[in-house]
């Protein structure tokens, strides 16, 4: 038979060191970490942030079961700049029936309101405005 021995492993092969991760790993990771965060949050202002125009609905009202009168808040940076805005007109399930682009032209005022005449394919059940843009399509310029 084998004879055990009653002596820990330490104490037959020695203490094994166990390395701790240093410093400098622990402040690099840290660093590295924080500017991740803040390239982040650069780019989600730069993405979402405030634009230089908003459009916010002010009222909506059934003219028919297919005409629809949308009444939008312009609200621009620069309210001597034209602006596009899109409206819609959507049924009873959410689906979008109906669509109108809107000019904003410029003003004196940054904010201002517009009201459009949207047709819809289907009965409409609200009015809605899309968003709002600085970039103008030529076909609405006026010549």
């Amino acid at each position: 038979m084998t004879e055990r021995s009653a002596s820990p492993p330490q104490a037959r092969y020695g203490r094994g060191r166990l390395r701790r991760p240093s410093r400098r790993w622990f402040i690099a990771l840290t660093v590295v970490a924080v500017a991740f965060g803040v390239v982040l949050a650069v780019i989600g202002y730069q993405r979402l942030g405030r634009s230089d125009v908003d459009g916010t609905l002010a009222a909506y009202q059934l003219i028919d079961s297919h005409t629809v009168s949308v009444t939008i808040s312009v609200t621009r940076i620069d309210p001597s700049r034209p602006v596009d805005c899109i409206v819609r007109v959507r049924a009873k399930d959410g689906s979008e029936t109906g669509r109108r682009e809107v000019l904003v032209p410029p003003a004196t005022q940054p904010t201002v309101q517009v009201t459009a005449i949207v047709k819809s394919n289907r009965p409409p059940v609200v009015g809605d405005v899309y968003g709002c843009g600085t970039d103008v399509p030529a076909y609405l310029r006026a010549p």
